[in-house]
């Protein structure tokens, strides 16, 4: 019996464990905090079985790591070194669908001195992003092509009949995680210059993007995309930009959010013990002051804007309680965001990814290759981000099982040996992209 360790039972597991419960001769044991979390995902399996964790008993970890083929790190990102050097202690393969980060990064050695798999960025985005783009590279190269331009744009948004809040999203994976998403600058190449996009300016920086059947949404800058041209090994192209979606309307109020400083992670005390007192101990108001009024002045608004009318429906102006009196200004509003921006029972959400590339032929010849996957939760079961996350990192589990990745150290997929029967395999799971050529 091959078994295999899942460390978090979190918003994107369930069909990871439904995937890897589908082996008849794998055992899956399911680690989390919250060890009813893990229970209800599991449920009375057979070759399911459940453990309460904190991660930071090392001890413990250790206990159960020894007693997996291949570890499976779900937890936050923060924490995936800190597995990896468990595994390399106990030989254990590593599957994360989180960025490599430098700290990961210093483990390929090792884990290449004793031949094992440490592959990372096996998600949505960053995942499946990279292996249609890889994919599409390819191709291009094989023809003779070279790619001069690639556009990309990603986005788990929830599906249009239930974009019905003022900020048009809703929470499919970690609420604080988005919204730290916001604190990044943000580099691209544009026609061979680099761009450079401060933090405090990412939401200013959008342009409108038309994706077909769903209409126009809002794209800005994600982190570095200069990096990619090597990732991706296209030193030749002039502009590289990957970015995120959003329906319109969220750029201007998460810039406003900004700039009032609500993305500060620095952890306070609060004499306030409402979100109304809060935000006038914040903007250093008195209680005569109408809160609105000088909010809205603060952000250069009319007092019946659209943001503020948000703001207000968020409830930054209520006497709800603050979940704590010590706490940063992000994680008062990531408290807020996290009831009003959830989804309701039978809700659908919606994953959204589009790569756009320019391709130039010999003889200057030139064709734009656009290639789109839209896919929707299902109502009553699986959200598609946790199709879209947890499904690659299955596969990616079942190819170090049987044997089918050569190579070993800390790897992404971006070459064919893993990202060709990731796409070949979700294909089938109905997760297909659809491709579309024009020369220009």
């Amino acid at each position: 019996m091959r078994r295999v360790c899942l460390l978090g039972a979190g918003l994107v597991a369930g069909p990871l464990i439904e995937y890897l419960l589908g082996y008849d001769d794998l055992e899956l044991m399911v680690a989390d905090l919250d060890l009813e979390r893990a229970r209800s995902l599991v449920g009375n399996h057979p070759r399911g079985r459940v453990f309460q964790l904190d991660l930071q008993d090392r001890q413990a970890l250790v206990r159960l790591l020894s007693g997996g083929e291949v570890v499976v790190s779900m937890v936050p990102y923060t924490f995936h070194p800190y597995v990896a050097e468990i595994c390399l202690e106990l030989n254990k393969h590593l599957v994360t669908a989180s960025y490599v980060s430098p700290a990961m990064k210093a483990l390929d050695g090792k884990a290449r001195e004793k031949g094992l798999v440490f592959l990372n960025e096996l998600g949505l985005d960053p995942g499946i992003d990279h292996m249609e783009a890889m994919r599409l590279i390819h191709e291009v190269h094989n023809s003779g092509g070279r790619v001069v331009s690639f556009i990309s744009y990603c986005g788990g948004l929830p599906a249009p009949e239930a974009r019905d809040n003022p900020f048009g999203y809703k929470f499919s994976w970690s609420p604080r995680g988005v919204l730290l998403a916001g604190r990044n600058e943000a580099r691209y190449l544009l026609d061979g210059s680099e761009v450079v996009v401060p933090a405090e300016e990412l939401f200013a920086h959008y342009k409108m993007i038309e994706i077909p059947g769903l209409g126009l949404f809002e794209g800005y800058p994600n982190r570095n995309s200069v990096s990619y041209t090597e990732t991706y090994g296209i030193p030749e192209a002039r502009t590289m930009l990957r970015g995120t979606l959003r329906y319109p309307g969220w750029c201007l109020k998460m810039k406003k959010i900004g700039e009032l400083g609500l993305l500060d992670i620095t952890e306070k005390e609060w004499r306030a013990e409402t979100y109304a007192g809060f935000m006038r101990e914040y903007l250093g108001l008195g209680e005569s002051a109408d809160l609105k009024d000088a909010l809205a002045a603060r952000l250069k608004l009319e007092a019946n804007s659209e943001v503020i009318k948000s703001l207000d429906w968020l409830g930054l102006f209520s006497e709800h309680p603050l979940p704590s009196r010590k706490i940063s200004p992000l994680d008062l509003l990531v408290s807020l965001m996290v009831d009003k921006l959830k989804y309701r029972e039978g809700e659908r959400d919606m994953t959204v990814l589009q790569h756009e590339i320019v391709a130039e032929y010999p003889g200057k010849r030139r064709e734009k290759i656009t290639s789109t996957l839209i896919d929707f939760g299902q109502p009553h079961g699986h959200t598609s981000m946790s199709r879209t996350v947890g499904l690659p990192v299955a596969i990616g589990v079942k190819l170090i099982l049987e044997g089918r990745i050569h190579s070993s150290g800390v790897l992404t997929p971006t070459v064919a040996e893993i990202y060709q029967p990731i796409l070949a395999e979700l294909q089938s799971l109905g997760l297909a992209f659809k491709e579309e050529k024009n020369f220009i």
